[in-house]
């Protein structure tokens, strides 16, 4: 089964989340901005992405540009942003059996398959 943190207002994510099912794919949602994560579990999906906070930080987001961009902030204080601010997350985020993928574009989410 494949965990897919998913907007369904975003139309990536709602591509992504039809790539799996036309897979044939069991798919577990976690609406994220409804149900925010942990820090904890922040970092276990980017430590999974293997990337850094700011690589999965939604730049173009007004609470980013009034908020962080003019700002050095560190790994830890980017997680609390996106924490604190789960828009912020980049979307959607695919994982599987440990490993997962931003789903950008949509197709992206078949290489945790």
């Amino acid at each position: 089964m494949t965990t897919l943190y998913h907007n369904p207002r975003c139309s990536k994510s709602r591509q992504a989340l039809q790539v799996l099912q036309q897979a044939n794919e069991p798919v577990e949602i976690v609406l994220y901005l409804k149900d925010p994560l942990s820090e904890d579990a922040l970092k276990k999906i980017l430590q999974q992405l293997g990337v850094s906070a700011i690589d999965l930080v939604r730049k173009n987001e007004t609470i980013w540009k009034e908020n962080y961009k003019s700002k050095t902030l560190t790994e830890d204080e980017l997680i609390t942003a996106m924490v604190n601010n789960p828009k912020l997350i980049e979307r959607p985020i695919a994982i599987k059996n440990g490993k997962a993928v931003i789903g950008r574009p949509p197709q992206e989410v078949l290489k945790v398959l």
